[in-house]
């Protein structure tokens, strides 16, 4: 899958606000358009994310001899401050403001919520494991959004190749059900994969956790990379107590390479949990909170018309002091 943002359903007329095409055709009746300066501009801070989409989208519907100035992927925004500005013939650029406002919102969302967890787990690695709580339309965007906010890759190859990276997985409880005993299972997965798939092996199906990962660990030996802990809360969840006692029985038992991977329910106040409690976790999977945080508003205001400072009640006519934007090449 190609790394450059697919923005066909962005280009969509049918997905703009609607009065956004009727100023379009107001305007195209009336003969009138001017070169307009918009500026886009947070609600609250957070990680931008998103800008590589809104460069590609502006790239196809500017004409020539157009301005845009932005702030970086990646970027930490202040509260109020300007990520985009464009100076353009209002009519190349207008119909697309929903889209703009829309992909930096969610993406700067999710891309924030990942940077919250990322830097509490530090130096343990995330993962986001959050394809399964949104629509297939924007789990990759989302994945994407995680790992530009500090996740070490996505579940999914669509979301991790966006960013340049690799999927990374286990093996579903399903699997291991179907083979009816954990051991089973993993060597059968062992025999399967290529060898540059890590063997990390999910030890909470059918026995206690510290047992079956002293079972596995016997099994594969030098071939195991880890063991992934994702206690049910009907079992009490992955607790601090559970993982230093699977740490030990493992360290006691010679096998002082094998890793332990955290999923289920993990948000920063479970990692920080961990953390405080000295809990030896190698890496985190984080789901629904990162897919399920809250967009970050963006609102998108002309400051000049043909050159003329203007703004609507309540908001200051001109440019905004931002000196961190940087001008982009666009065409």
């Amino acid at each position: 899958m190609s790394n450059l943002p697919d923005i066909t359903r962005a280009l969509d007329p049918q997905r703009a606000d609607i009065y956004f095409a009727r100023a379009q055709q107001t305007l195209q009746h009336a003969g009138r358009d001017a070169l307009a300066t918009m500026e886009v501009f947070t609600s609250r801070g957070g990680v931008l994310c998103g800008m590589k989409e809104v460069h590609t989208l502006l790239q196809r519907v500017l004409p020539a001899a157009c301005e845009v100035w932005s702030l970086a992927e990646g970027d930490t925004l202040a509260p109020k401050e300007v990520a985009l500005r464009i100076s353009a013939p209002y009519s190349s650029f207008g119909l697309y403001e929903t889209a703009i406002l829309g992909i930096l919102a969610s993406e700067t969302g999710w891309a924030t919520a990942a940077r919250a967890i990322a830097e509490v787990a530090m130096p343990a690695p995330v993962i986001c494991f959050g394809a399964r709580h949104v629509h297939p339309d924007v789990s990759a965007r989302m994945e994407y959004a995680a790992i530009v906010g500090g996740c070490a890759t996505s579940a999914t190859p669509a979301g991790a190749s966006l960013a340049g990276k690799r999927a990374s997985g286990t093996m579903p409880h399903a699997m291991v059900l179907l083979f009816g005993d954990t051991r089973l299972a993993a060597r059968a997965f062992d025999e399967a994969m290529p060898a540059d798939v890590s063997r990390i092996v999910l030890v909470d199906t059918f026995k206690d956790e510290a047992e079956e990962s002293l079972r596995v660990a016997d099994a594969l030996g030098e071939k195991l990379w880890g063991v992934r802990l994702d206690t049910p809360p009907e079992r009490g969840r992955v607790t601090p107590d559970l993982v230093k006692e699977v740490r030990a029985r493992l360290d006691q038992a010679g096998h002082t390479r094998v890793k332990i991977f955290v999923s289920g329910g993990i948000d920063v106040a479970r990692v920080q949990l961990f953390k405080d409690q000295g809990a030896p976790v190698d890496g985190y999977g984080a789901g629904s909170a990162i897919s399920g945080a809250p967009p970050i508003d963006f609102t998108a205001d002309l400051k000049l018309i043909n050159g003329q400072a203007i703004a609507k009640r309540g908001r200051i006519p001109g440019l905004a002091d931002s000196p961190r934007l940087q001008r982009i090449i666009i065409g």
